[in-house]
């Protein structure tokens, strides 16, 4: 008996999940039209503070140290702006960019006010997971730290350098790691113990969730909803704009109906996550 690939009829990380939750035109832009969008200090500085946090478990667990990660950021900086010098114009002066460091040293010295590094030993760091859903959608992203004790179980654990969401905005930043939980679950065959949020920014805060099969499964009915939605947008080429506080970031404000301006024409063209079935394309950068 020969065992086929499933038909893969695209696919969607969380963070694309999210811009369409947030605002299907934004989907659109990103995934669609592929337009460019400037640098921004925090998301840098997230990337490079998770940077830092990912090679801080290299070093032996005595030597991971406040001072050990202080001393892996200004290194971490430079090959960033080494792989893209495009980062020193997000600022004005070099005062900007040090004001901009010594934020992300507090971040790193909040961190040890969270966790103990010296008494964990990660099982996987930046971890590239993917899975095939039974309607042949594939879910891919990659998983800041997995954390799998003695007896099996697994921690999903991400780190964000905001500051941790209010009440009404908890389930909003659950469901990214549901839907890590979600492909885990699908890979590995077993439910992830606990899922968790360190938040490193404000005043630090950790968010810890332990999912069931039921909210797996949820959170995949939910995952199908928003592609069906996605197709539908592709198939009838409307991409409704929704206003929300995010807008203020937004580098598309001038395109966006919502703010006077008039999207370009759908491109003819489209990315292999929204129109190919094969495993291959299905893996392209969305």
């Amino acid at each position: 008996m020969t065992l086929t690939e499933p038909v893969i009829i695209g696919a969607l990380s969380p963070s694309r999940a999210g811009d369409f939750m947030t605002c299907p035109l934004l989907y659109r832009f990103r995934v669609i039209d592929q337009l460019p969008e400037k640098p921004s200090q925090a998301a840098v500085r997230g990337t490079v503070v998770h940077a830092v946090l990912e090679r801080l478990y290299d070093l032996p667990a005595p030597s991971r140290s406040v001072e050990a990660a202080l001393e892996l950021l200004d290194p971490q900086w430079a090959r960033l702006l080494a792989d893209d010098p495009q980062y020193a114009q997000m600022f004005a002066d070099e005062a900007e960019q040090a004001e901009w460091l010594a934020q992300a040293r507090e971040m790193l010295r909040r961190y040890f006010t969270l966790e103990d590094p010296t008494r964990l030993e990660p099982a996987e760091r930046e971890l590239y997971v993917e899975a095939v859903l039974d309607g042949g959608l594939m879910l891919r992203g990659y998983v800041d730290r997995l954390d799998v004790a003695p007896t099996g179980e697994v921690r999903v654990v991400d780190y964000k350098t905001g500051s941790a969401p209010g009440p009404d905005f908890e389930a909003k930043a659950l469901f990214q790691m549901k839907f890590y939980a979600l492909v885990l679950w699908r890979l590995r065959g077993s439910v992830p113990r606990l899922l968790q949020l360190v938040y490193l920014g404000g005043q630090g805060e950790v968010l810890r969730y332990a999912p069931d099969e039921a909210d797996l499964l949820a959170t995949e009915r939910k995952v199908m909803a928003l592609w069906a939605a996605i197709e539908r947008s592709l198939e009838t080429g409307e991409w409704r704009a929704r206003r929300s506080r995010l807008c203020d970031w937004c580098d598309h404000q001038a395109l966006c109906p919502e703010f006077g301006g008039t999207p370009p024409p759908v491109p003819s063209r489209q990315p292999g996550d929204t129109t190919r079935s094969s495993r291959r394309a299905a893996t392209d950068e969305l």
